[in-house]
């Protein structure tokens, strides 16, 4: 071949690139996506962290103290409490990230030999936003009393701050993994193979011979489905058994409750393994929506790495629609605060609705091709 027909041939692949659309998408869409997504979600910054205050004092200075940590913006005040029940309470629920409580005799302690005393209580099964949250809030108290002595003609006793890291006091990254794999395999296992398998009905020709079959169309989904809901259940298991007779990861709710949330969200990801076999015409689409609608989503926008309340607002908002978000919740709810239905059920409640919606979208769309 000279370079003549070298060129021709090179001029003729560039031309069938610039046609196909769905390869300019691979090249450049799919790449911009990722980098937008990419720096948006990896931030170590937090902004507007939930805390809730428990002030036996309330007097100037913890108003002072509130005052610095809210102005810093880092954090915002969600609620006041009376009580520590209250506290904990709200702490368990996922309602604040960590709790601000005063002694008695916050502001007449700084002018006594003892010091003042306050506690930083964090919701601990999120380690790493804990231990950033805290240290924030250690360095702005560090400040406030670095300045009450500059401008005080009075001595000023030290702050003796106390940080409490609740559901998880030594702060193993360990327990913020389990949750997280277990929501990324198993929706892939069951989203990905689920509409791997029927698009290939449908490639091979073998879809139209199972529709004149005696079986009905629910019965022939159901047949291809129910093999990985086992195989799903079974990965949950050996995920659950690992993180908790391997790595130590407490365990503190119903195994009921969890079997119960983690076959829901099965049903889930099985749901939308037969959606995306509807829209997909081969394997490989059917591949390609998974991985890149799914797994990315799943690491970046779930929780499960990167807090969702560092993210931008109009990422948060996507979030929304990340069925992975609800069960990691759940989950983390579950096994690390003993929680049960009665706390996760709106987790429960969208996981459902998620779940109605593919299926509803996949009948939808199966009639469609059938006529």
């Amino acid at each position: 071949m000279n370079v003549k027909q070298l060129w021709s041939f090179i001029r003729k692949e560039a031309r069938h690139i610039l046609r196909d659309k769905r390869t300019l998408a691979v090249l450049f869409v799919m790449p911009l996506a990722q980098i937008l997504i990419f720096g948006y979600v990896i931030s170590t910054e937090i902004k507007d962290a939930r805390i809730g205050v428990l002030d036996h004092a309330r007097d100037y200075s913890s108003r002072q103290v509130i005052d610095r940590l809210v102005s810093s913006g880092y954090f915002m005040v969600q609620d006041y409490y009376s009580g520590r029940g209250q506290m904990e309470s709200a702490l368990r629920k996922g309602d604040i990230q960590m709790a601000v409580v005063f002694s008695p005799d916050f502001g007449s302690s700084m002018e006594r030999p003892g010091g003042a005393n306050m506690q930083f209580i964090a919701d601990a099964s999120d380690a790493n936003t804990a231990r950033m949250l805290v240290n924030y809030a250690e360095g702005i108290v560090a400040g406030y009393e670095f300045e009450s002595t500059e401008v005080s003609s009075r001595r000023i006793a030290p702050l003796i701050v106390e940080a409490r890291m609740f559901y998880n006091p030594s702060l193993r990254g360990v327990l913020m993994s389990v949750p997280g794999i277990m929501a990324m395999i198993l929706i892939l296992v069951s989203a990905m193979m689920t509409s791997i398998s029927i698009t290939r009905e449908k490639e091979y020709g073998s879809m139209e011979v199972l529709l004149i079959s005696p079986l009905q169309p629910w019965q022939i989904i159901l047949g291809k489905v129910a093999p990985y809901v086992i195989l799903s259940l079974v990965n949950a298991i050996t995920i659950l058994a690992v993180g908790v007779f391997v790595f130590q990861v407490p365990m503190s709710g119903s195994y009921l409750v969890l079997a119960f949330v983690s076959l829901l969200y099965i049903l889930l990801s099985l749901s939308l393994g037969i959606f995306i076999s509807t829209v997909a015409p081969n394997q490989m689409v059917a591949m390609f929506i998974s991985l890149f609608a799914l797994m990315l989503p799943t690491i970046l926008l779930s929780g499960f790495i990167y807090p969702i309340e560092n993210m931008p607002v109009w990422l948060q908002w996507f979030s929304y629609i990340m069925p992975p978000r609800y069960y990691i919740s759940a989950l983390k709810d579950v096994m690390f605060k003993g929680a049960g239905l009665f706390v996760v059920w709106k987790e429960v409640l969208i996981m459902t609705g998620f779940l109605g919606a593919f299926l509803l979208l996949s009948i939808r769309n199966f009639k469609v091709r059938l006529e």
